[in-house]
């Protein structure tokens, strides 16, 4: 408050002329401000104008192109989809009806310039070229893509199926749009077997008349078709069937931004010329006190794009460092890099030691990123425990692979944190924008994209972004989309797969495993759903529909125990417990004869929470089992630790059993290692009488895998029940008898 007295006080002393100019400069602030708006405005008005322009004109291109395919490919459907095809084409007397309505209607065609009919072994039976017979190999003119079309059209042969494709393939004359369908009856039905099919051919070359009308058609100057390394701001790819770059579609930019420009530019030269003049004046009153302005001005938008805990950029800092660079390799033709780092094991520090010490592991990590990272590079915290670096380098890759290398060195090491030692790991994700022709936004999604890619491949790795990641990505959406529906619609299915006794052969148990059947996609791996429904929140979810099926299916079992894998995602829940308990009421299956199988990975990250969830599991009376044993860290000190009731042996020490000496002495030590605790063993993965007879030896107790019985039906399980009980019922009869 004294400061603001004091300024008053200084105000009043200037008196009148004091305010007059301090009125005058606020004013000439203020007409500044205004004219660089207006100027700012107008430069972004240009520059977005050009960008639509240019934005428009590459999706009017792609366009075309879709459309240019869709044409061959609805030619390509009448032609090859009729009746009349399908009685000549497989004439022995037919040729010279195809000749006629295929080879000759490729003269001079806007549809197709060659005609071709080949049999399911891909030899040609008639080939037609601008309505003449074309001599030599149809592999020494068309790339090989043009069989990937043919097989995919093949494949596509069925009831239901539409065999036909079409796609891009370069050929001796250059690039051409090509389709490939099973000749047939109009209805889609063929009364001949796979090896006596045949198939049409459609070829419509993309040559300087066709790409001069496709400019004409749809109002793109200078349209051309250049190499696929050819640099542009702007191109469409051409990609043949195999996804390769074949050539690139570029034209001529109309910058109707930079027109509109030119015009009003006059008019705002001479405005300017009267604001600076009328400047002049009012700067030389108000320079000192507007150097002070801007002095404050500057430190406080430092401060505001500042990291408090880390003294680092924030997520806004590292938005203008990078458009300043990416600004600069435009210029320069120079990359921008950036790493997006995610610190693995971030959590668990948090949840084990409290935030005060996660705090002072943001701290450490961040002085270390600091001494790394290369001279003139942009270092930001822009998440909890999320870093990036951006950096602008002459190379491509190998600047911001060697710097990944240094951080993964680094953050290997343990870390002193106060009195504690940690030890965290990072994921890397590295995308590039080359030349600066990718903007700040892209760059960033590129490289998030390429770390949650690192965390996916196991972590503490770096991954550099690739234009593949996009389409896994959309496919990965909309797989997690599905599988949400499959799970809320209850469409997944589960099968058995039976647990042998090893003296008596006889079944005494099933383990659970869930199937889906994805609506117009068929079966999908539960390797593939099963990580999805883990990263995106899904997994409790299905692990509870598994539970609850599974134990609702037991019930009309009931000498038999039924077992339930359990996923890290369920035993993070505290509530993971509870919902057992709600699953084992509704079910009203006994607790006892339920199995939940966990694998050792989780145990070691949380050893403390895994003997407490361990412990809350038994005491409802269900059983908790050790899965993979032997396939990873397993050690004595996790059997005594979490008190397992049984164990299951990894299918990789039993796969091997019978390959050498040393693998013998490996499982075997493994099984005495559980026995010598008094916990039962289950060998997993038996697929021949040896390697049952083997772990049978070794100590196992119960037995799983191909050779006994591969996953079922429910409805299967219960009939090897009740053949089970006959045979018992036939074996008492006897003896009493």
């Amino acid at each position: 408050m004294s400061a603001v007295f004091r300024g008053n006080r200084q105000v009043s002393g200037r008196g009148l002329r004091a305010t007059v100019i301090g009125v005058l400069f606020s004013f000439a602030v203020i007409v500044t401000v205004v004219t660089v708006m207006v100027l700012g405005a107008l430069e972004s008005v240009t520059e977005r104008s050009n960008v639509l322009d240019e934005e428009r004109s590459r999706e009017t291109m792609s366009g075309a192109l879709k459309t240019f395919k869709a044409q061959l490919g609805a030619t390509l459907n009448d032609y090859a989809a009729w009746d009349d095809a399908a009685t000549n084409v497989y004439a022995a007397d037919g040729m010279p009806w195809t000749i006629s309505n295929y080879g000759d209607m490729s003269v001079n065609s806007t549809l197709f310039d060659m005609a071709i009919v080949v049999d399911a072994d891909r030899k040609p039976v008639m080939v037609y070229r601008d309505g003449q017979p074309m001599q030599g190999s149809l592999d020494d003119f068309f790339a090989p893509p043009l069989w990937t079309l043919f097989e995919k059209a093949k494949a596509s042969a069925g009831p239901n199926g539409n065999p036909e494709a079409v796609g891009i393939v370069s050929t001796k004359s250059g690039i051409a749009v090509v389709g490939v369908a099973l000749v047939r009856e109009k209805s889609g039905a063929l009364d001949l077997p796979a090896d006596k099919r045949r198939y049409l051919i459609f070829a419509r070359h993309l040559n300087t008349a066709t790409i001069d009308k496709l400019s004409s058609t749809y109002v793109i100057a200078g349209l051309q078709l250049v190499s696929p390394d050819f640099q542009a701001t702007y191109s469409v790819p051409i990609k043949d069937a195999d996804g390769v770059v074949l050539a690139r579609l570029i034209w001529t930019s109309r910058a109707p931004g930079d027109i509109g420009y030119s015009e009003v530019r006059p008019k705002i030269v001479q405005a300017i010329a009267l604001v600076g003049l009328f400047f002049l004046v009012l700067l030389i009153i108000g320079w000192m006190a507007a150097r002070r302005l801007r002095a404050d001005e500057t430190l406080a938008r430092e401060e505001g794009h500042r990291d408090r805990l880390s003294g680092l950029l924030n997520r806004d800092g590292l938005g203008i460092a990078i458009d300043g660079f990416v600004a600069s390799a435009a210029q320069t033709k120079r990359n921008v890099l950036i790493l997006y780092l995610d610190l693995d094991g971030f959590k668990e520090v948090n949840d084990a030691y409290g935030h005060g010490t996660g705090d002072q592991l943001i701290r450490a990590v961040a002085a270390g990123l600091t001494v790394l990272i290369p001279e003139g590079a942009a270092l930001a915290r822009i998440g909890g425990d999320e870093f990036a670096i951006a950096f602008v380098s002459d190379g491509e890759h190998a600047a911001a692979l060697q710097l990944s290398e240094q951080i993964l060195d680094f953050l290997a090491e343990p870390l002193e944190i106060g009195r504690r030692i940690v030890v965290v790991g990072a994921s890397i994700g590295i995308g590039m924008s080359p030349a600066g022709a990718v903007d700040r936004e892209e760059l960033v999604r590129r490289a998030d994209l390429a770390m949650y890619k690192a965390k996916e491949a196991g972590r503490a790795r770096m991954t550099l972004y690739d234009p593949a990641m996009d389409a896994d990505r959309e496919e990965r959406n909309a797989l997690e989309l599905d599988l949400r529906m499959a799970i809320e619609g209850g469409d997944l299915t589960l099968v058995y797969q039976p647990l042998i006794d090893a003296d008596s052969h006889e079944m005494t148990g099933v383990e659970a495993l869930v199937r889906w059947d994805r609506p117009c996609h068929g079966p999908i791996s539960p390797e593939i759903f099963i990580p999805v429904a883990e990263t995106s929140g899904l997994i409790e979810a299905l692990g509870l529909f598994v539970l609850r099926k599974a134990c609702e299916t037991a019930k009309q079992w009931p000498e038999l125990r039924i077992s339930v894998n359990v996923s890290p995602g369920q035993f993070r829940n505290p509530a993971f417990a509870d919902y057992v308990r709600y699953v084992l009421k509704q079910a009203d299956i006994e607790a006892k004869r339920v199995t939940l199988e966990v694998t050792e990975g989780y145990m070691i990250q949380n050893p403390q929470r895994t003997r407490q969830a361990i412990e809350r599991l038994k005491s409802l009376g269900v059983k908790v089992a050790l899965d993979d044993f032997g396939s990873g860290f397993s050690s004595i000190g996790y059997l005594r630790q979490f008190g397992f009731d049984r164990i299951k042996i990894d299918r990789s020490l039993v796969k091997d059993v019978m390959e050498g000496e040393s693998q013998r002495e490996m499982l075997q030590a493994t099984v005495a290692l559980a026995r010598s605790l008094d916990i039962p063993v289950t060998a997993e993965g038996i697929e021949t009488e040896q390697q049952a007879a083997a772990v049978r030896m070794f100590g196992c107790d119960t037995l799983q895998g191909y050779f006994f019985a591969r996953p079922m039906p429910a409805e299967q399980i219960t009939e090897r029940l009740m053949d089970a009980r006959s045979r018992r019922m036939s074996e008492r009869r006897n003896s009493a008898a």
